[in-house]
């Protein structure tokens, strides 16, 4: 994005994410595509996945149902694709060597992205996840918080901000609630 924006390019390029070079950058494909998605720069998604213990792009066909859904819940909150899409960049694996084989990797992998598609629909039709992500960012919507996405706000005035306000109160993002509503829709 950084090069983009430095050579006065980002309004003719968008990006291609793929799962696994999200890992060997340290970071998830959510993440990855948040960011993109916050810039107006997602393109196409390499729809595979990797083994987060090797080290090294696997390009493997994706069968992980949480990772496909939430990579469509981020395709829908875009409002769908308008250029681009997903595409296999993927491979079968070693053990894998049949034609058979690459005919099951390419329906198990649409039916992994098909499923995720379904589940991240119910998802936000049924509204309980969003409806809890907006009130435990709320206080993004007034005050400090507001200020500081409206770029308002200079470093010295979150110093002064935080010395006078003393340790904030966090609520609980309730991982396991929310990791057990997925559960439902998965």
């Amino acid at each position: 994005m950084n090069f983009l924006r430095e050579y006065g390019l980002k309004d003719h390029f968008k990006l291609n994410l793929e799962t696994n070079h999200a890992t060997l950058a340290g970071h998830t494909m959510l993440h990855e595509m948040t960011v993109a998605l916050a810039a107006d720069a997602l393109g196409s998604i390499d729809a595979n996945q990797g083994d987060e213990l090797i080290g090294w792009d696997t390009d493997q066909f994706p069968t992980d149902l949480y990772l496909t859904t939430g990579i469509m819940q981020k395709v829908l909150e875009m409002g769908g694709f308008t250029t681009g899409g997903l595409n296999f960049d993927a491979k079968r694996r070693r053990e894998s060597h049949e034609p058979s084989d690459l005919f099951h990797a390419h329906i198990g992998g649409m039916d992994a992205f098909a499923r995720g598609l379904k589940a991240a629909a119910r998802m936000r039709e049924d509204g309980r996840i969003a409806e809890f992500v907006a009130k435990r960012y709320s206080s993004w919507d007034s005050g400090i918080g507001a200020k500081i996405e409206a770029k308002q706000v200079t470093l010295e005035d979150l110093s002064a901000y935080a010395l006078g306000n003393g340790e904030p109160v966090i609520g609980s993002g309730r991982q396991e609630l929310m990791e057990n509503l997925l559960n439902e829709f998965i």
